[in-house]
């Protein structure tokens, strides 16, 4: 796709997002107070269920279908020995994904969600199932501490990717809950980046130990995230020039992917710290899309506090979680669909009243008839 059809792609998918629909969200309260509880008992998941009438559109919302998209890249930036993994295991995991093996696959099974897993730039060769989609912009980033992670296009064919794949997978299976995950070693470097760029934080306060780094390695990832916002200077109110600079290809792809979720009219559920740093990219390239948001963690990573402040979403969970692959959202997706359910299913006290209403006295129906 060339660059002026990649631009019109993206900026046709963000006009389309559309405020949520308030005149369902009032209805919805309306039955959730009038429900057989106190008003409020039930707590977040009365929030959330309001939340979903109004991106449906419909004071009755539907959670039955839902699905798991987990988009893999590799990262330059890994050689700076900011991972305890390397880069070959991205492969191992795509392929681990796509056999249904991997955390992500146990949980979305027990929430009743499809995934789909798209390599979007793992850098080494692996044998590809059948199954994983393959729209591989480049084969990883390069090291954004000596260069920019890719140019402003890669950057923009990877969000048309997350567009395109999320979507077709929405269309196909007609999913109104979709939890945006990903697999890349290296990819919390990245996401501190822009968390730092996104939120105007300190690299120190927001860049953690990922997957386990020792004390002096964490020190250098601090100085790698400083020194190559320093090369680069990235502008936020420019998205797509702050992926370009030290974003990563899943998580342009997965700002795509969120994009195309919220034009589509299904609730996006953001995972961990790497998924909110595609958050807030979608963030600043369509303001009105965290109303279509729900958190699912808190992320053990310490930027992720940060990251939930901007977007001004509060986690549904604290698991103490920092495995990625979109597990958190996966993990919540039952307490979303018990959200819709209260309600389709539950009955209200008026409805209640009518029903078991006592007949009246036969000495009163008889001096009515007189």
């Amino acid at each position: 796709m060339n660059p002026t059809d990649t631009n019109t792609l993206i900026q046709e998918t963000i006009a389309s997002i559309r405020p949520i629909d308030g005149a369902a969200m009032k209805k919805a309260s309306e039955r959730m107070d009038g429900l057989l509880k106190p008003p409020g008992s039930l707590g977040r998941l009365e929030e959330i269920g309001i939340r979903l009438a109004g991106i449906q559109g419909n004071h009755q919302p539907k959670a039955k279908e839902k699905l798991s998209l987990v988009f893999a890249a590799s990262h330059g930036v890994a050689e700076e020995g900011v991972s305890m993994t390397p880069s070959s295991v991205d492969g191992i995991m795509v392929r681990a994904i796509a056999a249904g093996k991997a955390g992500i696959n146990v949980l979305a099974r027990r929430a009743g969600a499809e995934v789909r897993v798209i390599d979007v730039g793992v850098s080494e060769p692996y044998e590809e199932p059948e199954n994983v989609v393959v729209q591989r912009v480049r084969r990883g980033t390069a090291n954004f501490l000596k260069e920019t992670a890719m140019t402003e296009h890669e950057a923009a064919q990877a969000l048309v990717v997350g567009i395109t794949t999320a979507k077709n997978a929405i269309q196909e299976t007609g999913a109104k809950i979709v939890g945006i995950g990903e697999m890349g070693i290296g990819n919390t470097t990245a996401a501190a980046a822009l968390t730092s760029v996104f939120t105007d934080s300190d690299p120190a306060l927001v860049t953690g130990a990922g997957t386990g780094l020792p004390e002096d390695a964490l020190r250098r990832k601090i100085r790698v995230v400083r020194d190559s916002l320093a090369l680069h200077q990235p502008n936020p109110e420019n998205p797509l020039g702050v992926l370009s600079a030290v974003g990563g290809l899943e998580i342009a792809a997965m700002a795509g992917a969120m994009l195309a979720a919220a034009s589509e009219g299904a609730l996006v559920v953001v995972d961990g710290f790497i998924s909110g740093s595609a958050a807030l990219c979608a963030a600043a390239f369509a303001p009105m899309i965290r109303e279509r948001m729900v958190l699912s963690h808190l992320s053990v990573e310490p930027g992720h506090k940060a990251m939930a402040a901007a977007l001004e979403l509060r986690p549904l969970v604290n698991l103490g979680f920092r495995l990625g692959e979109g597990t958190g959202s996966a993990a919540v997706m039952p307490l979303i669909e018990d959200a819709a359910a209260l309600l389709t299913e539950m009955g209200t006290l008026e409805e209640e009243l009518v029903a078991f209403a006592p007949p009246e006295h036969p000495s009163k129906q008889e001096t009515q008839t007189k």
